[in-house]
């Protein structure tokens, strides 16, 4: 019997008796991230990082959560659990299972490029590692961060001397707070989405250190936008809520954009490539530092990623989850982003939607 198994209602560990991000509800929850795509409301108790466990009260409400550090053990029926960093968002794991030396990693969601918020990714040595696969394709090739933001701030200088909003499109937990600590304190005051106010608010709490912000309020009027920089998360996007800000130049965050036709289609004045995930090298470098014998793919680009670890001598197949729903992963259907990567001569750029409405006050998305 393998040590972690895919069935109706998650991963699950037999011997453990607990599931690693469950999409239905279960007695025992181990949770990588607090995106609700991995994290959903209704089980009985979750052991996660303790960074995670306000975004989880934030989004799921009240439960019976247990956090603990990167790298802590926890014994579950005699199976060694532990959690170490994805460097996918803040507190996002990856979960080690140890049982009778046989180990066994699920990623969650990654990304190896140190973006100062989320933890550096741990590459973790085992004999099965469980990937995701989002952006698995050669086409997705980040830049360094530091780049993407010198252009972001650049745009942003040449819409406040025409005197228009610069409105940024980006998941309100995560890449927010990336874009908000990348555009520095040199394009002046910054706006927030109530849903990403929400999270701002609870990572502040939580110790986490981010610049200082300010929240869009009902009352205040148009022109005092004029020139500033406004965060919001897609479910905002084309919403009565944006007429607030015209003139606006609207830019779009997302890894999404590495495919032009993206861009024209979401009609964003500017898209910027930018992922929470690993790219095609990163999923790749990932794989290899861990040494797995076999790799179990997830959601995204699965069937691309296993024949390729295939042909390349390493054993792989695909599990079926519900992962990227939420997010990146849910943004722009796989075969939709292949079709439209044929299309293009080369990497160009692209986006897609993410979060909640204005009146989503738990940050829920």
């Amino acid at each position: 019997m393998p040590l972690i198994e895919s069935t109706e209602r998650g991963l699950y560990c037999a011997q453990g008796q607990f599931y690693i991000d469950p999409w239905q509800p279960v007695d025992k929850a181990v949770i990588t991230h607090a995106h609700s795509d991995h994290a959903r409301a209704g089980s009985g108790s979750y052991l996660c990082h303790l960074l995670t466990v306000p975004l989880l009260q934030l989004r799921l409400g009240p439960h019976v959560y247990q956090g603990v550090e990167w790298g802590e053990p926890v014994y579950l029926n005699g199976v060694r659990v532990s959690l170490h960093p994805a460097g996918h968002i803040v507190g996002s794991s990856q979960v080690r299972v140890e049982y009778k030396g046989e180990v066994w990693v699920a990623s969650g969601d990654y990304k190896t490029e140190d973006d100062g918020l989320s933890g550096t990714f741990e590459a973790l040595p085992c004999h099965v590692f469980i990937t995701e696969s989002t952006f698995g394709l050669p086409i997705y090739n980040w830049k360094p961060q530091p780049e993407i933001f010198t252009g972001m701030q650049e745009w942003v200088r040449l819409n406040t001397a025409r005197d228009r909003t610069s409105v940024l499109i980006a998941y309100s937990l995560g890449k927010a707070q990336r874009v908000l600590v990348g555009l520095g304190e040199s394009v002046g005051p910054v706006y927030l989405h109530g849903a990403v106010w929400n999270v701002h608010q609870t990572l502040q709490a939580a110790g986490i250190r981010l610049p200082q912000a300010l929240r869009v309020m009902p009352d205040m009027p148009r022109e005092l936008f004029r020139g500033k920089v406004v965060i919001a998360p897609p479910g905002a996007e084309g919403s009565p809520w944006m007429r607030r800000f015209g003139p606006y130049a609207l830019g779009v965050c997302s890894g999404w954009m590495q495919v032009r036709g993206n861009v024209r289609r979401r009609n964003a004045d500017a898209g910027f490539i930018m992922s929470d995930h690993a790219d095609w090298k990163g999923l790749l470098g990932a794989i290899a530092a861990t040494g797995a014998e076999k790799v179990l793919v997830t959601h995204g680009f699965q069937a691309v990623l296993a024949r390729y670890l295939n042909e390349k001598g390493i054993g792989a197949a695909e599990v079926r989850t519900e992962y990227g729903e939420d997010e990146e992963g849910g943004e722009t259907a796989p075969d939709e982003a292949a079709t439209d990567a044929r299309e293009e001569d080369g990497p160009g750029e692209v986006k897609g939607p993410d979060a909640p409405e204005e009146g989503a006050e738990n940050g829920q998305s």
